[in-house]
């Protein structure tokens, strides 16, 4: 028993000094661990403080001195998703087919990782598309791009000195959109190699130091700020060399607010393309899926619309989803009915569609003259009023309308040319002279999924793409009569004057109408900003031009539709010999008139 005390006392003795000794050698290693972490701490605290949050940024009154270097997909835009840039560069430079797939592919390019999907819709997009050719990054891509950026965002960059974008993307992508419309000095994108002039779908490595000496150089490079998100820091190395790195995160992208129209360093006046909806992969999806059902429509409704009178046919294409508004002055109506004059009347609009005079002859249910210029035979064919060309001559077209008018009501359009946003082009003040009764009308359509319209591609097809749009929307509006040149000559005497006076007059009331910015831009202006020449198709010079298209289709078409593209050709042909006789001249083509689908 003594044995068992004996063992079990210093049993316990043993413990409580191994637990005593256990617990301050504890300690002592504790307060050695802390020591070593609040030296790394420091250490790391000493390598990163450079990096801090956006909204810090905010309040810096010092941004004039530095320059700014911006993740554009992970800065500058709400959304991070490459995606609908992709899209837009796969369906209206590659086409349909191309688009489709595309989509399908898009589960593979969530899987394969950010790198990975980047090159596979890098390679589906621009493989086999020609160099000098690739428009869409000037023409299509800034609307949609401009509509992603945040408010925020763009007002610190508006402080900075030097702008430095940088991009994942392929810099043909994005470098019209930064340095035109945003004003940014220099774009850091991946270059796309290139084999006999056509895009191969592969991208070259960064060149970040190359990027770097470039971006030092010059005036006003000072201390270098970066704005990005933190996944992002090391995926470039230009942030690396910055002074200060300002972290964006997802939370900060999804309180901003998207940059107003007003706000806009240049306006977005023209831009290009058939897809009016921001292909996201779940609207794109859609998109294709309504195709099939969206071509039976429009065959449906542009058959109703030739086939019927104007009374039955209105009521069954609203029928078919189609939203027509009209409004018509009471003082028209009874003008019309004490109008007993011999010649026709006089109606003025601006031009939206290709539809407008027919729109116009819908609304007051009857036909109506549409004075046209560069008119698909397509359109021509089915056109179910009567379209007259004209000859770009100033006296021949003149002399023409006052024959037109004698015949009955004609319809022109003094911008020469179609514009999707609230602006109006300047107007030709040929209209002017034609006659005393002179109506305005503001023209205004509204679509959700295809614009009826397009500077670089088939123009026989712009009535049939707006008719695919579920539900467009056209609202015509007959203002009030306005006095014409012969009238006001009579008065003050001032032939020349006059007519540009009864044109801005009328440009004016309907700009004021529709809550549109005058402009005085023309159709050379759209055409230079689009498709990089003045609108007047010359197949000697364009390689790409609409005039070799016509002829690859004729090999390829066959019945109907090849006779079809074979006439627009010959159009094209003559209506270029036109333009270089009347250039030789001396001659402008900025005061005609006439309905253009471009």
């Amino acid at each position: 028993m003594a044995k068992m005390f004996r063992a079990f006392f210093f049993k316990s003795l043993f413990f409580f000094w191994y637990r005593f000794l256990f617990r301050l050698l504890k300690n002592l290693l504790g307060f050695h661990r802390n020591i070593t972490n609040n030296n790394s701490s420091y250490a790391f605290a000493t390598q990163f403080n450079k990096y801090q949050k956006f909204p810090s940024l905010l309040h810096r009154s010092d941004l004039n001195d530095h320059t700014l270097i911006f993740d554009v997909e992970n800065a500058l835009l709400k959304s991070s998703s490459l995606f609908p840039y992709f899209m837009l560069v796969a369906f209206e430079a590659g086409g349909l087919l191309r688009a489709i797939v595309l989509v399908l592919l898009y589960p593979f390019v969530c899987l394969a990782g950010e790198e990975m999907g980047l090159k596979i819709m890098v390679m589906t997009c621009f493989f086999g598309i020609k160099a000098d050719s690739f428009r869409v990054g000037r023409s299509v891509l800034p609307k949609f791009l401009l509509e992603d950026v945040g408010s925020e965002i763009f007002e610190v960059l508006n402080r900075g000195g030097k702008k430095v974008g940088v991009t994942n993307m392929p810099r043909v992508m994005v470098e019209s959109f930064l340095r035109e419309y945003l004003e940014i000095d220099f774009v850091v994108g991946r270059e796309l190699k290139v084999f006999c002039g056509y895009h191969i779908g592969l991208m070259d490595e960064r060149k970040t130091m190359h990027a770097l000496k470039q971006v030092q150089e010059g005036k006003g490079c000072s201390d270098m700020i970066g704005i990005t998100n933190f996944n992002k820091i090391h995926d470039n190395e230009l942030f690396s060399h910055c002074k200060d790195v300002y972290v964006v995160s997802e939370a900060d992208k999804r309180s901003w607010q998207t940059l107003p129209r007003q706000s806009y360093p240049k306006a977005l006046i023209f831009h290009d393309g058939r897809l009016a909806l921001r292909p996201t992969p779940t609207e794109s999806l859609a998109m294709l899926m309504w195709l099939p059902y969206a071509i039976i429509l429009s065959i449906i409704r542009i058959s109703l619309a030739l086939s019927l009178p104007y009374k039955i046919s209105t009521p069954i294409l609203i029928f078919t989803g189609i939203r027509f508004t009209t409004s018509i002055p009471k003082s028209k109506s009874t003008h019309d009915k004490n109008n007993n004059k011999p010649n026709g009347h006089l109606y003025v609009c601006n031009h939206r569609t290709l539809l407008d005079p027919l729109y116009i002859s819908f609304a007051l249910q009857k036909n109506l003259i549409a004075v046209t210029y560069s008119l698909s035979r397509m359109s021509e064919i089915l056109a179910p009023i009567k379209t007259v060309r004209l000859t770009r001559n100033r006296d021949q077209d003149a002399k023409m309308m006052q024959q037109l008018l004698e015949q009955g009501d004609l319809v022109v359009c003094p911008e020469g040319t179609t514009c999707r946003e609230p602006y109006l082009l300047r107007f030709s003040p040929l209209f002017s002279e034609m006659c005393d009764d002179i109506t305005p009308v503001a023209m205004d359509s509204h679509v959700s999924m295809f614009h009826g319209t397009t500077a670089g591609g088939l123009k026989c097809l712009d009535p049939v793409f707006f008719l695919m749009n579920p539900m467009p929307v056209y609202s015509v509006r007959l203002l009030e009569q306005v006095s014409s040149l012969s009238s006001r000559s009579r008065i003050c005497g001032e032939r020349e004057s006059s007519r540009f006076d009864v044109a801005n007059q009328v440009q004016t009331q309907i700009g004021n109408t529709l809550g549109f910015e005058c402009t005085k831009l023309t159709r050379k202006d759209k055409y230079l900003i689009l498709a990089g020449n003045e609108g007047i198709v010359s197949t000697k010079r364009r390689g790409d031009g609409r005039g070799v298209w016509a002829m690859v289709v004729l090999k390829w078409e066959k019945g109907l539709q090849r006779w079809l593209w074979m006439e627009e050709a010959r159009d094209i042909v003559e209506q270029d010999w036109r333009c270089h006789d009347r250039n030789k001249v001396g001659g402008r083509v900025n005061w005609a008139i006439g309905w253009d689908c471009g």
